[in-house]
């Protein structure tokens, strides 16, 4: 179920999984930026107009969804950024612009990443697996509401994560952990403390990648909560724009096989129960 932050809708409708991929080959991309700008979209729109549909049957004022994928991959040519959160602004922008019988329209977006081989190189490949996230709803006149995020994460520590001094009773089986090889995955999702603030050419996105590296790979923590904390306490301090996190990291960590000591280990992918870890934080 799809939610707005304009408030309860009585129905929406829009195309979803819409992939599109836009390649500059003339070798004029800023510096920091890829030539290769690939996302999969989600638009929703809404309005009174589209309430005959829903009660008879008429389609009269009705666009549909096959022409809203078109339009999304056609106007792509148009859009000249590299971030998706102006991405889904223009797109949605574009659209309401075009039908004037649309009262509202949220557009989603999520990265399809791909890395150059080399410096410079014609040739790219799948990157991540984190992918970058944008959510921005419109109305005419206005931007009711615009949400970045990443998501999809997975990150090893080979040490210094512990878990201990936790309940003990008839269902514990689990032993105190002083240094585990930490496995987690890991999404997370901001707002901004004005939707205009969300429209940064990707510099937060970029900077909440290397906090949530950073972080995962320099401290020592006694659980996974006190990790996501950390995570969650330095984007706040070093980024004044988010006014409030939310973060999910899931417990994937590996299951033993047989280790040497500290020294070695092998290890196999766990089995299906996982821990769900949530943390929301607010400025």
């Amino acid at each position: 179920m799809e939610q707005f932050a304009s408030g309860w809708k009585r129905h929406y409708y829009g195309k979803g999984d819409v992939s599109v991929y836009r390649l500059n080959r003339d070798g004029k991309t800023p510096a920091g930026q890829s030539p290769v700008f690939g996302a999969n979209v989600l638009m929703l729109t809404y309005g009174d107009a589209f309430s005959p549909t829903y009660a008879t049957g008429d389609n009269t004022g009705l666009i549909a969804t096959d022409s809203m994928k078109n339009f999304i991959q056609r106007e792509t040519v148009n859009f000249t950024g590299y971030d998706l959160e102006g991405y889904c602004r223009f797109i949605g922008t574009a659209f309401l612009a075009r039908y004037p019988q649309v009262e509202g329209v949220q557009v989603s977006a999520e990265e399809i990443p791909y890395a150059a081989l080399e410096q410079g190189a014609a040739g790219f490949f799948p990157s991540g697996p984190e992918r970058a996230t944008a959510r921005v709803e419109l109305e005419r006149e206005r931007i009711v509401e615009a949400v970045s995020g990443i998501r999809g994460f997975k990150l090893l520590r080979l040490g210094g994560s512990a878990f201990k001094g936790f309940v003990r009773d008839e269902y514990t089986t689990l032993p105190d952990l002083l240094s585990r090889p930490l496995h987690i995955w890991l999404d997370l999702d901001w707002r901004y403390t004005e939707p205009a603030a969300a429209f940064n050419d990707g510099q937060i996105v970029a900077r909440a990648r290397h906090i949530v590296r950073d972080v995962f790979g320099s401290i020592e923590s006694g659980s996974i909560q006190q990790l996501i904390t950390r995570i969650a306490t330095r984007l706040l301090e070093e980024t004044p724009e988010i006014v409030e996190l939310d973060m999910e990291a899931n417990n994937r960590t590996w299951d033993t096989i047989a280790e040497r000591g500290d020294d070695l280990g092998i290890y196999t992918e766990p089995r299906p129960p996982y821990g769900v870890l949530g943390l929301r934080i607010k400025r």
